[in-house]
C-alpha cells in the first residue's frame, strides 16, 4: 500500500511540477532547410572533402533561413559555414542536426563523442559547442572531440524529456556514427560522455558498442536497472555535481497516460552499479566549464587514466 502510494505520489509530482505547466511552451522554431548533402560513411580520406561539402549546405540553410525571415537561425548559421569549422554532417531541418569536429580527427588517437541533452538545436548550438571546445583544449592535440547533435532533442519544457521515445530514435543513429568511427579509426580509443537526456540515448545505443567508455553525467536516469542491462564492454562512469538540480527528480519509471514516465535507477547510485567520477559542485549546465572538477576527471577518463 505504501509502495504505491510512493509510485502514486511521485507520478503526481512528475506531471504537475513539470508536465502541466510546461505543455504549452514552444520548441525550436521549424525553419525551412534543403534536405543535407549525402555523403557517405566517414572516413579519414575524405575528411576535407566532407567538410567543404557541408560548409556548403549549411551555406545553402543559411540563405534559406534568411528567406524566411528568420534572423537568429540565419546568424547562427553564419557562424557555422566558417571555413575554420568541420562539419561530419549537417541537416538544417527540425530545430537541426550537427556533427561537428574539434581538433584532428585523421590524426587523433583518441576521440572523445560528446552526446547533449535537452533543448539543444542551432539556436542554442553556441552553448554545446563551448563545451567542445572547453574538453578539447583541455585534451590537447592528440584527441578529437565530437560534438554529436545526430538528434532531435526533446524541450525542457516539454513532456518527451520525460520519455525515452527521442532517445529510440536517436539511439540507431548513434550507434551507426560509433561504427563508422571504428571503421575510420580502427586504433582509435573511442569514448562516449552523455550529458543529461544524451546519457538515455547513450544507454540505449550501447549494446555491442566498440567503445573503451560511456560517461554518464547530469543523468536523470538511463530507462535501465543497472549498468549490466547496457551489455556493453566500454566501462560505464556516472558523476554528478553537488549543484546540479537533477539531483532531485525521482528515480522512477511509471506507466502514465499510456506511456512510460522516468528513468529508474539513479546512475550515480551503488545499485546501478557505474563507476563514480568526481564532478565537484557542478550545476546541470556547467560540467564541461573550464577549471571545473568535472572537466578534469572526464579529460582523465578520455585519456584513459583513472578519474
Amino acid at each position: 500500500m505504501a509502495s504505491r502510494l510512493r509510485r502514486a505520489l511521485l507520478a503526481a509530482l512528475v506531471t504537475t511540477s513539470v508536465v502541466v505547466p510546461l505543455m504549452g511552451a514552444a520548441g525550436p522554431s521549424e525553419v525551412p532547410a534543403p534536405a543535407p548533402v549525402a555523403l557517405g560513411p566517414v572516413s579519414v580520406q575524405g575528411l576535407e572533402h566532407r567538410y567543404e561539402a557541408n560548409r556548403e549546405g549549411i551555406a545553402a540553410a543559411e540563405a534559406m533561413a534568411t528567406r524566411h525571415g528568420d534572423r537568429a537561425r540565419e546568424r547562427a548559421l553564419r557562424k557555422m559555414r566558417k571555413p575554420s569549422r568541420h562539419f561530419l554532417s549537417f541537416d538544417g531541418r527540425e530545430g537541426g542536426r550537427a556533427v561537428e569536429v574539434y581538433g584532428d580527427l585523421g590524426r587523433a588517437t583518441r576521440v572523445a563523442v560528446l552526446v547533449p541533452g535537452s533543448d539543444t538545436n542551432l539556436e542554442t548550438y553556441d552553448r554545446f559547442r563551448a563545451g567542445a571546445l572547453a574538453l578539447s583544449h583541455q585534451l590537447g592535440s592528440r584527441t578529437a572531440v565530437v560534438g554529436w547533435l545526430g538528434y532531435k532533442t526533446p524541450g525542457t519544457v516539454g513532456p518527451e524529456v520525460l520519455t525515452t521515445n527521442r532517445a529510440a530514435g536517436a539511439a540507431p543513429r548513434l550507434a551507426t556514427f560509433v561504427r563508422e568511427l571504428n571503421a575510420a579509426k580502427p586504433r582509435a580509443r573511442i569514448s562516449l560522455l552523455c550529458h543529461s537526456y544524451g546519457s538515455v540515448v547513450c544507454a540505449r545505443a550501447a549494446r555491442g558498442l566498440k567503445a573503451a567508455d560511456i560517461v554518464l553525467y547530469g543523468s536523470p536516469g538511463t530507462g535501465f536497472d543497472d549498468a549490466r542491462q547496457l551489455h556493453t564492454r566500454a566501462t560505464v562512469w556516472a558523476g554528478r555535481g553537488g549543484n546540479d538540480w537533477i539531483g532531485g527528480v525521482p528515480h522512477v519509471r511509471i506507466r502514465l497516460l499510456g506511456t512510460t514516465v522516468g528513468f529508474g535507477t539513479d546512475p550515480v547510485s551503488g545499485r546501478f552499479g557505474a563507476r563514480k567520477f568526481d564532478a565537484g559542485d557542478v550545476g546541470h549546465s556547467d560540467y564541461l566549464k573550464p577549471g571545473s572538477a568535472a572537466l578534469a576527471s572526464m579529460g582523465r577518463i578520455v585519456e584513459g587514466r583513472d578519474a
